[in-house]
């Protein structure tokens, strides 16, 4: 095992010098590009701001709004400070987010003013001031009529910068504090549920065994293009849509708005990024929306079934692929949550670019990787360099255990939470994943479903629920689904495909005929200790968290 001992601070102070005319940030939609001198200088304007209303070194600010050019520049200026941030989804509901703020200590609130309006000050006696993400404004503050209050600050920092910097900001005043490997740079909450988030603690070496493993394998480099749009307050798009690209001089273009896939396609063809970061529901909503449909249609299977034509056919589809995700690209990781078993297969057998990775917050928040010439089906990449695994099986080869992992990227645990963190983190620094799968001789991880979601059958099977979600989640009418134990069987909760139904003149009479023979074909496919004994329909889509999983707990 190495480790990446760049540091981070310093990488990022480089990057800023020596890209300082290339363009560093823009907002789908909008004309405004930020170089990489101008981005400097607004984390600077930021620098001077903290320290004017007193913020020490490690003292937290909360981050609540979209993603947008002033969210990263608040990001990135408050670790390049030395203080922890602490980012927030804007999905949680207000509730939540006020009990975030109040568990992390947050001192400063950084907001978008929509938000804020649903929010009691009075209730979060940790912050000193809430200032305006989008122009500025004190939105509150403890004590306004101190010589340091924020609103006298704000008024005079113009002026004090110029002061500060008279002969204008340029690429030597650049300089960022060498925080300890250990300090705390993120505080990363897993859940808003009240009563059970967990900040996740991530430091400055963790961050940087991310980082640095992006830059040396080239994810992103100097000039190249992004187009971000997953949430920046979570790790897997914190990272290698915003940490990785602003410490090698990429242009990232913030997508603010829902990633639709019709929007998306839209963004992608205009941005035309170098490498795309995204979750599997996007190429799912894609294979079953625009391909499925060319593909099945019965000339089109005819011509598959001809040898050499099917090649020819397949090379189309994939350079149409391409061609709908910018066709500039190197590669599309997919990450996050597992990628459909189906999907996966026919992407592999047209050539599509693509990898799956695997990593989870505490990991801030890459575990494996591999380029998608390496790639190996139905695995998430080798584990990375800076890390190692390991998988509680008595044959790790071939029957599927717990995976532990250790190394650079482990969190330093869970805030103010010391028992949580102890039923997870061993004293020698194995991280139990909470994911059971097994792992090759030559480090490669294959993944097979939660410890906690796996149903034990009667005749003492392992039962991996996700697996057969994943092949009736391919089956006609079927949007979505949940397979849970009811009684001493399997049911599987079913969220139709009302559009396509509408779209094929399928009425709700025959659903329950169509779902039977799915529950057939379905029981054809798995082990009979996996077999489903019931399809229940749901009118309303599953609820989910805000990273789009489906809250499970409630519906066993």
């Amino acid at each position: 095992m190495i480790r990446y001992d760049d540091n981070l601070l310093r990488v990022y102070a480089e990057s800023f010098r020596n890209n300082w005319e290339l363009p560093a940030l823009a907002e789908y939609g909008h004309d405004e590009v930020l170089t990489y001198g101008e981005f400097a200088r607004r984390i600077a304007r930021i620098h001077l701001f903290y320290q004017q209303i007193g913020l020490r070194q490690g003292d937290k600010v909360a981050l609540l709004g979209k993603n947008s050019a002033t969210w990263v520049t608040v990001f990135m200026a408050t670790i390049t400070y030395g203080a922890t941030i602490v980012p927030i989804l804007p999905d949680f509901n207000a509730r939540d987010a006020q009990h975030i703020i109040n568990h992390s200590e947050a001192t400063v609130l950084m907001v978008n003013p929509a938000l804020w309006e649903t929010y009691e000050f009075e209730q979060m006696p940790s912050l000193r001031v809430v200032v305006s993400l989008e122009n500025r404004q004190v939105l509150a503050e403890r004590i306004p009529e101190k010589e340091n209050s924020a609103e006298r600050v704000i008024r005079n920092l113009t002026r004090r910068f110029r002061a500060k910097y008279p002969r204008g900001f340029h690429p030597a005043d650049v300089r960022y504090p060498d925080m300890p490997r250990d300090a705390i740079a993120v505080l990363n909450y897993t859940s808003g549920t009240t009563g059970f988030s967990k900040g996740v603690m991530l430091t400055y070496d963790n961050l940087a065994g991310n980082v640095v493993f992006g830059i040396k394998s080239r994810l992103h480099y100097e000039g190249s293009r992004c187009l971000s749009f997953l949430p920046l307050a979570h790790a897997y798009g914190c990272a290698f849509d915003m940490l990785v690209p602003l410490a090698v001089g990429t242009f990232v273009t913030l997508f603010g708005k829902a990633p639709t896939p019709k929007l998306l396609l839209a963004a992608l063809s205009q941005v035309k990024p170098n490498l795309v970061v995204c979750v599997p529901l996007i190429l799912e909503k894609i294979y079953r929306k625009q391909i499925v449909p060319m593909i099945t249609r019965r000339a089109m299977r005819w011509a598959l079934a001809v040898p050499l034509l099917d090649n020819a056919i397949y090379a189309k589809i994939r350079n149409r692929l391409v061609e709908a995700f910018g066709g500039c690209f190197e590669e599309v990781i997919v990450g996050g949550a597992p990628l459909n078993g189906e999907v996966e297969a026919f992407l592999h057998r047209i050539k599509f670019p693509f990898t799956v990775g695997y990593g989870m917050t505490e990991c801030g928040p890459l575990i494996s990787y591999m380029p998608w010439r390496e790639f190996v089906v139905t695995s998430c990449g080798r584990v990375l360099p800076n890390m190692e695994a390991k998988i509680l099986s008595d044959d790790p080869e071939h029957i599927p255990g717990e995976i532990c992992v250790r190394g650079q990227n482990v969190m330093a645990g869970y805030f103010k939470n010391p028992d949580a963190t102890e039923g997870v983190l061993s004293k020698d620094g194995w991280l139990r994943t909470g994911d059971m799968g097994t792992l090759s001789a030559d480090n490669v991880l294959f993944i097979r479903g939660r410890s906690k979601t796996m149903i034990l059958s009667a005749s003492g099977q392992n039962i991996y629920p996700e697996e057969i979600e994943a092949k009736l989640n391919n089956m006609p009418y079927v949007n979505e689904s949940l397979v849970v134990e009811r009684g001493k069987g399997l049911t599987a909760i079913v969220y139709p495909d009302y559009e396509r139904m509408d779209a094929d003149g399928v009425t709700l009479d025959q659903l329950d005929t169509l779902m039977e023979r799915n529950r057939a074909d379905l029981n054809n496919l798995v082990a009979p200790y996996e077999r489903v004994d019931r399809i229940q329909l749901i009118p309303h889509e599953f609820e989910k968290t805000p990273k789009k999983s489906i809250r499970r707990y409630l519906y066993s």
